[in-house]
């Protein structure tokens, strides 16, 4: 039996996790704590919890013995990234090659920069911001390192979050179902009318089990199959409609606010310096990936329907 062993427990890696025991795989969780989830603990009891330090090469290396696949599910704090992603990054490309198991990684597109039109998987590593180019650099390592056949990886590359587990990290989840759901005005970064690829989080899932079991995957980026993409305000009146309520109040908070905030809240002041994904377009392409790695995106009716139940129940 192939063994799967999911570095991080978070919204990516136990939705991973939830969709191979369904399979009925042999899941190893790698976590600092390794405590499963407060969301997960009914639905991941069957998943081996191991506690390790993820930036320490030897750590992560005896907890990932075993493993045939490994899963870079990892999130640090946004304004960690440039001091917690590089020995993270390198613990993970040493324990994967020291087992010979294929590294997929979570990834996401900050690599790009702005684009100024639909982001492919051929898109320039173009990004000026701090945290576009540590997980640029982190690919180009890796790359190198699979093109000297030194380990094997692939990554899976999405846009923001959507379904089932997307909170605090979403801005469509709690910034949105929160208020919505409470009658209050929802207030989004940005602009609410831009065109925006959103990804649902059991498809990003579904592809990166996908990506770590096709060897044609191997040693490229691929982008997370997403539907066609809708503005905030287009999500929020469909969730609206989903649990019967009017059309939303919706008040954007304007960049120059989020910037100012972010001189006393170091999130937010990452979040403002990548503030052209929520003032202009920020469409992504997946028609490739979804074709080589079969993998077809939710239709919208089923991310509005499967996320609300599952925040209702949760509520329950």
């Amino acid at each position: 039996m192939t063994v799967h062993v999911i570095i991080g427990k978070g919204p990516i890696g136990s939705t991973t996790a939830e969709l191979l025991l369904a399979r009925g795989e042999e899941v190893r969780m790698v976590s600092r704590s390794g405590a499963p989830d407060a969301t997960s603990r009914r639905s991941l009891h069957d998943v081996e919890h191991v506690a390790a330090d993820a930036s320490d090469a030897a750590s992560l290396t005896r907890a990932t013995v075993g493993a045939d696949v490994v899963y870079n599910c990892v999130n640090p704090a946004y304004h960690r990234w440039a001091t917690d992603w590089p020995p993270i990054s390198n613990a993970l490309l040493s324990a994967a090659q020291a087992h010979d198991a294929v590294l997929v990684t979570a990834a996401n597109l900050y690599v790009y920069g702005p684009t100024f039109g639909p982001m492919t998987e051929q898109s320039p590593l173009a990004s000026k911001d701090t945290k576009g180019q540590v997980r640029a650099q982190m690919w180009l390592e890796a790359k190198r390192r699979h093109d000297a056949g030194q380990v094997r990886i692939t990554e899976v590359r999405a846009s923001d979050y959507i379904g089932p587990r997307a909170l605090i990290s979403s801005h469509v989840g709690e910034r949105l179902l929160e208020p919505l759901l409470a009658g209050k005005t929802i207030r989004p970064i940005g602009s609410a009318d831009q065109p925006h690829t959103w990804t649902y989080l059991p498809d990003l899932a579904r592809a990166l089990l996908a990506a770590g079991e096709t060897e044609a995957a191997w040693g490229q980026a691929w982008h997370g199959p997403s539907p066609q993409a809708r503005t905030f305000r287009e999500v929020a009146c469909g969730f609206a409609r989903e649990a019967g309520m009017a059309e939303p109040r919706i008040s954007p908070v304007p960049l120059w606010a989020v910037a100012a905030l972010g001189t006393v809240q170091p999130m937010l002041r990452e979040v403002a310096r990548i503030g052209y994904q929520f003032t202009e377009p920020f469409v992504m392409e997946s028609a490739t990936a979804e074709q080589v790695l079969a993998v077809t995106p939710s239709s919208w009716d089923t991310i509005t329907t499967d996320t609300l139940a599952w925040w209702n129940a949760r509520a329950m």
